[in-house]
């Protein structure tokens, strides 16, 4: 059973800086998407950036310039540093592994880390 551990949430003002984390257990797919959603408050859950090992890179335009995906696959680590961040950021942040490539849908989920902006 794939795990999905978030961490590095928190409270910051805004035009602040977050990086999360999210450790992945040892998987063996032959191609995969990992990526980000985020849940608001009285908000649908939304996607806000993924990586395939296809090379696809994807973010929604509300984060574009502003949050970035990295890895260390030593550690079977992703990374989302969150930078400028805005009042509207605030929400539930889930990391997201699927067993394909070319999009993150969400197979395996972790369990979400707060991220709260104050304005």
């Amino acid at each position: 059973e794939v795990q999905l551990v978030e961490s590095g949430g928190g409270l910051v003002q805004g035009g602040g800086s977050l990086r999360l984390s999210c450790a992945a257990s040892e998987f063996s797919f032959d191609d995969y998407s990992i990526g980000w959603f985020r849940r608001a408050p009285g908000k649908e859950r939304e996607g806000v950036a993924c990586v395939s090992s296809d090379g696809t890179t994807w973010y929604d335009d509300s984060v574009k310039g502003r949050f970035t995906m990295s890895s260390d696959n030593a550690k079977n680590t992703v990374f989302l540093q969150m930078n400028n961040l805005k009042a509207e950021d605030t929400a539930v942040y889930y990391c997201a592994l699927d067993s394909f490539a070319g999009l993150c849908y969400g197979e395996y989920w972790g369990q979400g880390t707060q991220v709260t902006v104050s304005s």
